[in-house]
């Protein structure tokens, strides 16, 4: 099945009225975000993979109403529904959690030869990553989008007040930015540390480029109160 494009809030509710047990995948993106470009290609493939859920695209610019009703506060974001139920909602540049998620809300079925490459690429845990696998794939995620910010939680529910701040200061200057959720992946998170030399979270990155945490954003913003716009 292919992805389903939404073109207004009339066509969401007709195409979210499916039998009670289908599955619904909601993917949330932006023209804008570079994360979203990979995960558009990704997304597709899954649809074609998964013939038994209904993959439904929104543009979150386009369709505020939309994006206000799921708490969208960065993309990509994606939901998973069933009979009216949010099984599981997650956001940022990494697929990973997304792939396992629908894996396991389908039962593990899916159709395919690339399905099957796409299950086993996936069944790999983290853990089993050598360093130079994970410090590639931190380089990846540090230049997903021109603003990265790697948090304990989501903008929408920090899950520490540090990062709750740094989210604030970024929606207060405007910045739009990608995130991901460091309690979700300890690999990320305790080769971050190491990655960028500094111990604590949250950090931010720009343009690839390690900014500092907390405390070193606020000292940068009373140095230069156009810090984002002369950085980014």
């Amino acid at each position: 099945m292919s992805v389903i494009e939404i073109t207004s809030k009339e066509h969401f509710t007709q195409v979210t009225d499916v039998p009670k047990d289908k599955l619904l995948a909601l993917y949330f993106h932006t023209q804008w975000a570079p994360p979203c470009i990979q995960m558009n290609t990704v997304y597709q493939t899954l649809s074609q993979q998964h013939p038994e859920v209904s993959f439904i695209s929104i543009n979150a610019d386009n369709h505020s109403e939309l994006s206000e009703m799921f708490d969208v506060s960065a993309v990509p974001f994606f939901a998973l529904i069933r009979d009216n139920t949010i099984l599981k909602e997650m956001s940022g540049a990494d697929p990973k959690e997304f792939v396992t998620s629908l894996n396991e809300l389908t039962n593990g079925k899916s159709t395919g030869e690339g399905s099957q490459r796409n299950e086993q690429h996936n069944s790999t845990a983290p853990g089993d990553e050598t360093e130079e696998q994970l410090n590639l794939r931190l380089s990846k995620l540090t230049s997903a989008a021109p603003v990265m910010l790697f948090m304990k939680g989501t903008p929408a529910s920090p899950q520490c007040g540090f990062s709750r701040q740094v989210v604030a200061i970024l929606r207060e200057h405007q910045v739009r930015f990608g995130f991901f959720d460091i309690l979700k992946d300890d690999s990320v998170r305790q080769g971050l540390k190491k990655f960028s030399d500094w111990p604590t979270f949250p950090q931010l990155y720009i343009n690839g480029e390690f900014q500092g945490g907390l405390d070193i954003i606020k000292e940068n913003l009373q140095e230069d109160p156009k810090f984002f716009e002369n950085t980014i």
